[in-house]
């Protein structure tokens, strides 16, 4: 086989890599089929979302918090509102230290029968933006 040849070859080899992998992290994307949504945007449409993986934000209701230890794990059920819809959120697992009344989340999970939302493991991730803002007076 001639160099000619042989760049060729490796030329042809790089470019099936590269091409395979992002095809791959393109049907990976498609394939979980996520999608990002608000509580009022689910809500007003909840028939279309049943049975799809869903990524859906809103602040947590004040006092809807509610946590219990079962078994070796914790249970978490409460409140999200975006726009004056509410849906109620169940969660097993650990929450972020950012988690609270008023917190704003993003649930990862799908709709269950029964109008609420079962989050996947590790599906909660909360942002509490008084932490990021900057004090008064402050440069």
């Amino acid at each position: 086989m001639t160099e000619k040849q042989k760049l060729g070859v490796k030329i042809g080899a790089t470019t099936v890599v590269v091409v395979g992998a992002l095809g791959f992290l393109l049907y990976s994307g498609i394939a979980s089929g996520e999608v990002d949504k608000t509580v009022d945007a689910v809500l007003s449409e909840m028939p279309a979302w049943q049975g799809r993986r869903l990524q859906i934000r809103g602040n947590v209701v004040k006092d809807s918090i509610e946590k219990r230890i079962v078994g070796d794990k914790t249970e978490y059920k409460f409140k999200i509102a975006h726009n004056d819809k509410v849906i109620d959120i169940h969660y097993v697992g650990m929450v972020p230290d950012t988690f609270k009344d008023g917190a704003e989340v993003v649930c990862k999970g799908k709709l269950n029968p029964a109008g609420g939302f079962e989050v996947a493991p590790d599906g909660v991730l909360a942002k509490c933006p008084s932490k990021y803002k900057k004090e008064p007076g402050s440069n």
